[in-house]
């Protein structure tokens, strides 16, 4: 029997459990005895850095670097865990992104059946895009290294050939293996930036336009992002996969969220040529821990893009189909604020029952 090695990172605040609850769907997905998945436990993050000082040690690093097949991730940070000059310490972003060199943030965007859109008489299905986010770069390559003083700070926003080539790449070829745009099912990458302003993202563009001279059946297009925020509100359908930098990805995708039904829907993976890790796209939200009200799905679906990466999309089909199934029956329902009454163990259970 195929055996994949794990490294699980439970997080903060609800992270534990809505591991937990992806393990219990896991559970079920290995139980029918194709595959195994091992895991191995990795300590990291806010509450990690309070007790040793570091959010995530080298010799743990250096294990999900090369020790793994994947890893699965918590949220992770606390609000009252903070560097001195007030930022949050104990994230994992920066510490992992560029550790692994997992270069391309996929976040899918999926409007759920037993899901209300905000935007209204939208149907299951009618939104339905990946942006991929680059990950190592753009505004947030800045982290930790600003220069200034309490009258100024400079940010750096950084944007390289090789950075941007691959994770265009990885765009287009994403692109190609999906059905389509919803309104059209034509195969679509958009390119969003702020070109006319930025050097950089001026960069990004040209060089998205020579990759995709290597995919000449996937159809392109380019918007600035602020249009590009209108779009994804009056128009979600006209997309299928977007391609963008750093900073810009990280707040649409959070937009995109919002219009499936919130971000504690989405599940994301952070993907490189050699390391991934995958993760729901939400803070760890301390406050609601334990009361049994935090919505376990975006997590379950970035186990289910975990097993795509490992080469099990029959697996990762049924993931995706139990988790559709429990929210148009009813057996799990989302409230507006995006929390699942219930809660992930309750949530768990029921989409692992489909998942057999």
């Amino acid at each position: 029997m195929q055996v994949h090695d794990i490294a699980v990172i439970r997080g903060d605040g609800i992270g534990p459990e809505l591991v937990d609850a992806s393990l219990t769907v896991l559970g079920a997905v290995t139980a029918k005895g194709s595959f195994e998945l091992r895991y191995t436990e990795i300590d990291a993050g806010a509450d990690t850095y309070r007790r040793t000082g570091t959010a995530c040690s080298a010799e743990d690093l250096e294990h999900l670097r090369s020790g793994v097949a994947a890893a699965l991730k918590g949220p992770v940070g606390l609000p009252d865990v903070r560097f001195p000059d007030g930022t949050e310490a104990g994230l994992l972003g920066g510490i992992l992104r560029t550790g692994l060199d997992a270069y391309a943030n996929v976040r899918p965007a999926l409007l759920l059946p037993g899901v209300t859109s905000p935007l209204g008489s939208v149907r299951p299905g009618g939104i339905d895009y990946v942006i991929v986010r680059e990950n190592t770069e753009g505004l947030y390559a800045s982290r930790g290294k600003g220069v200034g003083n309490r009258w100024a700070v400079s940010d750096a926003l950084i944007t390289t050939r090789e950075g941007t080539l691959r994770v265009c790449r990885r765009a287009f070829e994403l692109a190609a293996g999906r059905g389509g745009a919803p309104s059209d099912g034509k195969h679509r990458v958009t390119c969003v930036d702020k070109s006319n302003v930025l050097r950089s993202h001026a960069l990004f563009r040209e060089i998205f336009f020579e990759v995709a001279a290597e995919f000449p059946d996937i159809e392109t297009e380019t918007l600035y992002a602020d249009a590009a925020a209108q779009a994804l509100v009056l128009r979600p359908g006209d997309f299928d996969v977007l391609v963008m930098e750093n900073f810009l990805g990280d707040v649409l995708s959070d937009l995109g969220g919002a219009t499936v039904g919130g971000i504690s829907l989405c599940g994301s993976g952070n993907i490189g040529d050699g390391s991934a890790y995958f993760e729901p796209i939400h803070g760890s939200a301390p406050s609601i821990a334990g009361k049994g009200l935090a919505n376990p799905i975006g997590q379950i679906l970035a186990a289910a893009m975990m097993l795509d990466h490992l080469g099990h999309a029959a697996e990762a089909g049924l993931v995706r189909a139990a988790v559709a199934n429990a929210l148009e029956d009813g057996e799990v329902r989302i409230a507006p604020d995006g929390s699942a009454p219930g809660g992930p163990e309750a949530v768990a259970r029921a989409i692992a029952d489909r998942v057999g």
